[in-house]
């Protein structure tokens, strides 16, 4: 091999890219267009009514319940319209505030300001999952849930989040969008929260393009869930616009999962263990043969890991960027989380800018809600120098091994 650094002029690893790290997305086959066409031909495309239901979405989210081990789930729209269903289930909104981890995707804390509440950020562990230990810090009287973010596929520390909320009495919401499959000793990632949420977008483990779920064993919950992703209504319950229900009944939004997307889920859903079985395998081999050479960050639960990446914690943002570089001119692809730095900093965060030019809801507390750069120092720090190693399921072992090759050769020069 090379030792030249191919950004330096020498022979790179690889003489191009690696397959398209989608994972869900790159499994499609007949299986998705067989369910797909069914809908088409049944000219019934909506999942309460049409001359020929499927039924996609419902058997969709059976197969989802089952496997995360819940009473309930509901399709909707977007992991985004899933959280906010989950949040107005509990019951959030103006004058509440949310604690979410400085590590996560904007729909987390984004959702939390559409409901109407203020976002509260909690520091990391070596996991870049929320710290538990971290927690109680953050709470304050005016905290009514926790948001738990599997980050990339890596569980979090289940146990002892839900230990702390229950001690001051909040609502466990688990944001699972990146994470289907991933387990905390044995137990799913979506299980341990009082409602949960899952993401269909392209970019996770299975895809239908765009879409979302919500789970809960808690009936009152669902209901409420029900309700507001569908208008107010409880059409499975109660038929359309029943006035028989007064009592629980609120205005909703429309976030309904269509039948066509109902499809491709439940195509999804059957791949899902060999997806992860796949990722699972190669992630050993290649972990294997860096073991010692490169920092990985911390995994809760081995067993339970259903990461679609193998990510590397450097010492800084410097060091992480002349790594990425070096790697892809290797074609060898690597990535930025989130540009390297906590969720926070994006403006419309960090600057409190919403759609509502009073400022709501930021305005809604006696003092005011202050964001600084530095208040969660553990983000700062481990997100700075992270590199992300894309992993999917259609790489040969031979890309494995390309993986590991261009992973040495930058180290050796770089480390």
């Amino acid at each position: 091999m090379d030792n030249v650094l191919a950004i330096n002029g020498g022979i790179p690893v690889r003489d191009h890219p690696l397959p398209p790290a989608f994972p869900g997305a790159v499994m499609y086959d007949e299986r998705e267009k067989e369910g797909l066409c069914d809908i088409i031909d049944r000219q019934s495309p909506f999942r309460y009514y049409g001359p020929n239901l499927a039924g996609s979405v419902k058997r969709f989210e059976r197969q989802l319940a089952e496997t995360i081990g819940t009473r309930y789930a509901l399709g909707v729209t977007s992991c985004t319209a899933a959280l906010v269903c989950a949040l107005k289930a509990c019951g959030v909104g103006p004058g509440d505030k949310v604690i979410v981890p400085a590590c996560t995707f904007l729909a987390t804390p984004g959702a939390v300001v559409i409901a109407g509440a203020v976002p509260v950020f909690c520091d990391i562990d070596d996991s870049l999952s929320l710290d538990p230990d971290a927690l109680e810090a953050v709470i304050d009287p005016y905290v009514k849930a926790v948001i738990a973010v599997p980050i990339l596929g890596n569980p979090c520390r289940m146990d002892a989040i839900t230990a702390v909320a229950k001690k001051h009495r909040l609502y466990v919401i688990e944001d699972v969008a990146q994470s289907i499959g991933s387990r905390y000793r044995g137990r799913h990632s979506g299980s341990f929260g009082d409602i949960s949420v899952f993401s269909l977008q392209m970019n996770k483990i299975i895809t239908t393009g765009e879409g979302g779920a919500v789970v809960t064993n808690d009936p009152l919950l669902y209901e409420r869930a029900v309700r507001y992703h569908d208008q107010g209504m409880y059409r499975e319950q109660e038929g359309f616009l029943s006035k028989d229900a007064e009592r629980n009944v609120f205005i909703g939004q429309n976030y309904r999962m269509s039948e066509l997307t109902g499809a491709v889920a439940c195509a999804q859903m059957a791949k899902l263990p060999a997806i992860l079985s796949r990722m699972k395998e190669l992630k050993q081999y290649i972990k294997g043969q860096l073991e010692g050479l490169v920092p990985f960050r911390a995994i809760n639960d081995k067993e339970g890991d259903a990461s679609s990446n193998i990510m590397l914690l450097l010492k800084d943002a410097e060091t992480s960027r002349r790594f990425r570089e070096a790697l892809n001119a290797e074609n060898i692809a690597a990535s930025y989380l989130y540009n390297g730095q906590p969720i926070y900093m994006l403006p419309q965060i960090f600057h409190q800018k919403t759609a509502d030019a009073d400022g709501f809801p930021f305005n809604q507390f006696p003092e005011k809600i202050v964001y600084t750069e530095d208040m969660c120092p553990r983000a700062l720090q481990l997100l700075a120098g992270n590199v992300v190693l894309p992993i999917s399921p259609v790489y040969t072992d031979e890309d494995a091994q390309d993986i590991v090759k261009g992973v040495k050769k930058v180290a050796a020069s770089l480390l």
